[in-house]
């Protein structure tokens, strides 16, 4: 080099550019990574949604255990409602999410006008058709006191501190639909209980795998036993006893991941018709041959559709608000405050 300055000059500006350089490179890296995620971080922005300082309304609920319709609160049917249908352990953020949506729940079927009532009630206790209640008494004796004392004030607190709030399509009440447990994606509404409902469609729904007990599940049967349960459901289906697996085929899936159609021998069969059969934990499954026997690999837990209470919990945990949370499961939706 002619001039040693401009060398050690040349030496001091690449020590400092080249750091500055990777360190830009890595960062765009990282952000590329997170960017890839199914869900964005959660919003640092706090919405207050109480708007409205009234009386909660007394409603009919017919208790299918005492065969009696009781008038009741509607804030006091859903700390009943909390207890029976979500983990009480569960994140604050994901059980007030499960408030607003069981309240939302008793809003749409009152909507729906007097034909879809019974026994001149809005809902009942059962929850094959309408949701799980609980009342106090009930919970103590099955309990505790100790339970009672350590869950059902934190019970109170996510039906109180989203007294009113519903869920809203256009001004009206939506259909919540909720479950367990998603595969990973919730299903369409439509593929699942044919009406369609534009609040009602598959998402992601990526935290199920991590926080689930109930995320996967498998069932093993005898060759032998497949046969004649489906055979008891399906005349003259043309199962032949050997060589089962080349008589046997998922045709497609819902978006969801679901079996929509399977053929069996000669029938082509719902997916929600074999988890029937089957009492499978979902509709979501795949299957194994063995030599004698198969094997159902199923993921998720329940129909699939609207939000799923561990995917809830999931985003509980990584920091999202109850109402972020219903926003996700329930697209397009706004909350209201009724009361």
């Amino acid at each position: 080099m002619n001039n040693p300055l401009v060398f050690l000059g040349s030496i001091v500006g690449l020590s400092i550019a080249v750091p500055v350089f990777l360190s830009v490179v890595s960062y765009d890296g990282i952000e590329a990574i997170q960017n890839e995620s199914a869900l964005s971080n959660p919003k640092k922005k706090i919405i207050n949604y109480e708007t409205v300082d009234k009386e909660s309304p007394l409603i009919n609920i017919y208790n299918h255990k005492t065969n009696k319709t009781e008038k009741m609160d509607i804030e006091k049917y859903l700390c009943g409602v909390l207890a029976g249908e979500m983990p009480v352990d569960f994140n604050i953020e994901a059980l007030k999410a499960q408030a607003v949506a069981a309240r939302t729940y008793v809003m749409y079927k009152e909507n729906q006008g007097k034909s879809n009532q019974h026994s001149n009630a809005v809902v009942c206790t059962d929850y094959n058709h309408c949701q799980e209640y609980k009342n106090y008494e009930e919970l103590k004796a099955k309990n505790g006191q100790d339970w009672m004392d350590k869950y059902y004030p934190k019970i109170q607190q996510a039906v109180r501190d989203t007294k009113g709030q519903i869920i809203t399509y256009k001004g009206e009440p939506i259909l919540t639909l909720y479950f367990s447990t998603s595969s990973g994606k919730t299903e369409n509404c439509e593929e699942v209980f044919a009406q369609a409902y534009p609040y009602l469609q598959s998402v992601e729904s990526p935290y199920d795998k991590q926080y689930s007990p109930k995320y996967t599940s498998e069932l093993k049967i005898s060759n032998k036993d497949f046969i004649n349960a489906i055979n008891s459901n399906y005349k003259n289906a043309g199962l032949n006893p050997s060589n089962l697996e080349n008589q046997i085929k998922i045709l497609n899936r819902s978006d969801g991941g679901s079996v929509d159609k399977i053929k069996i021998g000669n029938k082509e069969i719902r997916g929600r018709e074999i988890r029937g059969i089957f009492k499978l934990n979902s509709s979501n499954f795949e299957l194994k041959f063995g030599e004698n026997h198969i094997d159902f690999l199923v993921k998720g837990y329940g129909h699939g559709v609207g939000m799923s209470q561990w995917g809830a919990q999931g985003m509980a945990e990584e920091g999202y608000r109850y109402y972020e949370i219903l926003n996700h499961y329930y697209q397009e939706t706004d909350i209201t405050d009724l009361y």
